[in-house]
């Protein structure tokens, strides 16, 4: 649908600002960035962990094994993020509306199902995502921290809460987070291009900016980002018995050099330069790597219109 206000400055957004006010337009630019890259990268987390599950899937169809079900994704809160979100894993992932669930105190059609009892969809979900107030998040996590499932992984988008903060809490280990650098976004305006975030999202140049590890025109998250995002990966296939190479460097690194295989925490990935880190610093084809699977991971589903 085309923008019949486009050309019309009197109904412009900009039109009925003062000077003082229009010096702070590019914070517009920034929210939309941060919107923009939030969504993309947790639709790049869903659907990441969901080809981890076929995956697995596929190795225990003849194997006394014990499969995964279906990928299972919380939403906490509707507000205007929590919605971008809801469409986005709708449009731009293979989970289906009756694997997401949305807490919120307000339920409404959404196309899933909806209620306001966090604790309860804490309990269900494999993924959860906080999108509520930094004000709010203290009742939030009481309500979840008794009856979060031990692997579940729960995803904070508020940046004014630290790691630290959220796994105290939570009493709870698995938490990933959300830290954007906003000053590496050296062009916001670029995000002001789609009204509809879902529209974006079919658009190569704008997915190409919004990874991760991009240093030019998008929000930065960093590779201790991504290296929790591939640990998070890894943990849900272990999960299943389906990874032993863990046990066998243990086994190894025990025999020879008295030391057991240096584990890495999804918070201590975030929070400390590991040894893991230290090795994707400095492996440049990792990192181009990473950045195709992203590219790929968010090309428009089959389903898409």
């Amino acid at each position: 649908m085309s923008d019949l206000t486009k050309n019309l400055k009197s109904l412009s957004f900009e039109s009925g600002l003062s000077e003082g006010e229009s010096g702070l337009l590019h914070l517009r630019a920034h929210s939309a960035a941060l919107t923009f890259c939030g969504c993309a990268h947790a639709v790049f987390l869903c659907q990441l962990l969901h080809s981890v599950r076929d995956a697995v899937q596929n190795y225990c169809a003849n194997k006394s094994t014990l499969l995964p079900g279906e990928l299972r994704v919380g939403i906490v809160g509707m507000g205007h993020l929590g919605k971008q979100l809801l469409l986005c894993i709708l449009d731009k992932t293979k989970i289906t509306a009756s694997n997401i669930k949305v807490s919120t105190r307000r339920p409404e059609c959404a196309g899933v199902e909806c209620f306001f009892d966090n604790g309860r969809l804490g309990q269900w979900a494999d993924v959860l995502f906080l999108c509520c107030l930094p004000s709010q998040l203290p009742r939030v996590c009481a309500d979840l921290s008794p009856r979060l499932c031990t692997h579940t992984l729960v995803y904070s988008f508020s940046s004014a809460v630290p790691v630290s903060r959220l796994v105290q809490l939570l009493g709870h280990n698995f938490v990933l987070k959300s830290q954007h650098d906003v000053a590496a976004c050296d062009n916001p305006d670029v995000w002001m291009t789609y009204t509809h975030l879902n529209t974006g999202l079919r658009e190569p140049s704008l997915i190409k900016w919004s990874c991760p590890l991009s240093r030019s025109h998008s929000p930065s998250l960093g590779l201790k980002w991504v290296l929790s995002v591939l640990l998070q990966a890894y943990l849900q296939m272990s999960k299943y018995n389906v990874l032993c190479l863990i046990l066998f460097l243990n086994s190894y690194f025990h025999f020879f050099l008295q030391r057991a295989f240096p584990w890495i925490s999804v918070i201590d990935a975030q929070t400390k330069e590991t040894p893991l880190y230290s090795f994707l610093v400095n492996s440049k084809s990792t990192q181009e790597c990473i950045s195709s699977v992203y590219s790929a991971l968010l090309e428009p589903s089959p389903h898409s219109n």
